[in-house]
């Protein structure tokens, strides 16, 4: 069983002294510098300890034909929001670069090996139990037969494929699954790891105004993708959310986890670095997410702390 604090966000998150105090840390340049690269430093060293072979995938991405998928992915008339045009991920184009997109999956292995930092598992092993913490909570919810699904912030794909795979085996019918993000870059990733074309569609575009048609989905999830964003995009995308599920279709979230013990103890060094690197934490670890989705009109149906550092939010567009 995953515990929770009684404190409802870590100290060194929101307006807290403390929190100002890291923050203006970050907002003095030569240490921002400093926190960026150890931030970066952090995954690399996490990763390569652990079997994931971090220089090895970036390599391989460049020389292969990923680059040329691009111009297919890209919808010229994305305007970028203002949000998304800040450095984040120690990344100074934040996810519009190659070098994001190329070291996004072993960045992904590093964090999930974090999770379970003490324990003596492989990447492979903390991957599995990472999405699948999420999926069970989220299947036990869903229509009991699903045919489309969309998966918003779907980055590399890899949160899109473990979505996809997990309902896929438990069904015989057909799943369309889409994969939607911001960055055309990580798009062609996504399309060139997708070795079976097992999704349906790579889209390029915004999720707080998607083009898809009203009731067009049966489940849409946002996987890690929340603490990147301030609230008002969040609420904008959870509109939109609404407005392309079906009637008794699910919104399934997993983000970190404010209540998380793990979260609110992290030292002060790991604390630093993450907050230099994800430049909307303050917003997120004060943002009522439940509270949120009621009010746009989703039914709130359960918020389980489902590992260590994450937690698994649910809920459901009414019937009519």
């Amino acid at each position: 069983m995953t515990s929770t604090s009684s404190k409802l966000k870590p100290d060194w998150a929101g307006d807290d002294l403390l929190s100002r105090f890291v923050n203006l840390l970050i907002q003095t340049k030569p240490l921002y510098q400093v926190m960026k690269y150890q931030a970066r430093q952090v995954l690399i060293k996490t990763a390569e300890k652990n079997g994931v072979a971090w220089r090895q995938y970036c390599e391989d991405f460049e020389r292969s034909e990923v680059k040329t998928l691009f111009p297919e992915l890209e919808n010229p008339n994305v305007t970028y929001p203002d949000y998304y045009q800040v450095p984040f991920h120690a990344y100074d184009s934040g996810n519009l670069s190659w070098q994001a997109a190329f070291e996004a999956i072993p960045a992904t292995y590093a964090m999930c090996l974090r999770v379970w930092k003490d324990e003596p598992i492989s990447w492979e092993t903390a991957h599995q139990r990472l999405r699948n913490s999420f999926l069970e909570v989220l299947a036990s919810y869903s229509p009991n037969k699903v045919t489309d699904m969309l998966d918003i912030g779907c980055s590399v794909g890899i949160s899109t494929l473990a979505l996809h795979r997990y309902y896929q085996q438990r069904q015989t019918e057909p799943i369309k699954t889409l994969g939607l993000d911001l960055s055309p870059y990580m798009l062609s990733v996504a399309k060139i790891s997708d070795t079976e074309g097992e999704i349906s569609e790579w889209v390029h575009g915004l999720a707080e105004e998607t083009s898809f048609g009203d009731n067009s989905f049966d489940v849409v999830t946002l996987q890690l993708t929340l603490h990147e964003l301030p609230r008002e995009a969040t609420q904008a995308i959870f509109q939109e959310a609404l407005r392309i599920l079906r009637p008794g279709g699910v919104i399934g979230i997993v983000d970190n986890n404010p209540l998380s013990p793990v979260i609110q103890g992290l030292p002060p060094v790991l604390f630093v670095l993450m907050k230099s690197t994800e430049p909307w934490s303050d917003d997120y670890y004060t943002f009522d997410v439940e509270n949120c989705l009621t009010s746009v009109g989703f039914i709130h149906e359960t918020t389980v702390p489902s590992d260590p550092r994450h937690r698994t939010i649910i809920a459901r567009k009414p019937l009519s």
